[in-house]
């Protein structure tokens, strides 16, 4: 347990941003999920109306500090490419 008075505060606010980081992560990973299951189906209008919401969900953890800019161009692209792969 923390002992200085900074530290308990720490412990708060660590406390407070695991929820918002796991909201994040869940948010990023249940989208990309469902867009892969719609990709693996061959069904492009529902994995296409899906995108806007991936990129907003990757833009909201950029904007928070919840990952890195360049790891979210890297999963944007990787969207886009497998929604043109679909015939």
């Amino acid at each position: 347990m923390p002992i200085t008075s900074s530290a308990h505060k720490a412990l708060r606010a660590s406390k407070s941003k695991r929820v918002f980081n796991l909201r994040r992560k869940s948010t990023i990973e249940k989208q990309l999920k469902e867009f892969r299951k719609l990709v693996a189906a061959q069904d492009k209008n529902g994995a296409g109306k899906l995108v806007p919401t991936i990129y907003q969900a990757l833009d909201k953890a950029v904007k928070t500090g919840y990952i890195k800019a360049n790891t979210s161009s890297r999963t944007k692209s990787r969207v886009m490419a497998a929604l043109k792969k679909i015939a």
